[in-house]
């Protein structure tokens, strides 16, 4: 890989890092008023929060980390494929943790936000954006603006 793509690539990282932050505001601020303002048991908390912050962070990195062109219901599909495994092996394994051996459920939830951001990436890099990354018009753009200057 050249120089100009480890620098892109690297980029692409950061914007990742940057949305799945934001992601993760918003499942610990969703998660933490259910928790606190509800009695719900730790799957319904965690389960709410982690689909609103899923539908957050794919929005923005497919538009702007990946910039891809591809069709949104089958990317989606794609992402629903990784959360079909992703969500209850994490629901089942925090409501243990939390639940049956008595973990500090924000411990829990911070374990499986940073097993989500390093498996998400990997994913969607390979699987779901895979041959379309860089083709949308903001990538479209930014590639004729370098064919002219």
């Amino acid at each position: 890989m050249d120089e100009k793509n480890k620098r892109k690539e690297f980029f692409r990282a950061v914007k990742f890092t940057l949305f799945s932050v934001s992601a993760g505001i918003i499942e610990i601020v969703a998660f933490s008023l259910l928790n606190e303002l509800t009695k719900w048991s730790y799957w319904p908390c965690y389960l709410i929060a982690l689909v609103l912050s899923v539908l957050w962070n794919f929005t923005l990195n497919r538009k702007f980390t990946f910039r891809s062109a591809n069709n949104v219901p089958v990317a989606m599909a794609k992402v629903a494929l990784y959360y079909a495994v992703f969500t209850p092996v994490t629901t089942i394994l925090g409501n243990f943790l939390a639940e049956g051996l008595g973990w500090n459920e924000y411990l829990v939830t911070g374990i499986n936000m940073a097993l989500n951001f390093v498996t998400e990436y990997l994913y969607d890099t390979f699987v779901v954006f895979r041959g379309t990354i860089d083709t949308n018009d903001l990538a479209i753009r930014e590639k004729e603006k370098e064919n002219i200057t």
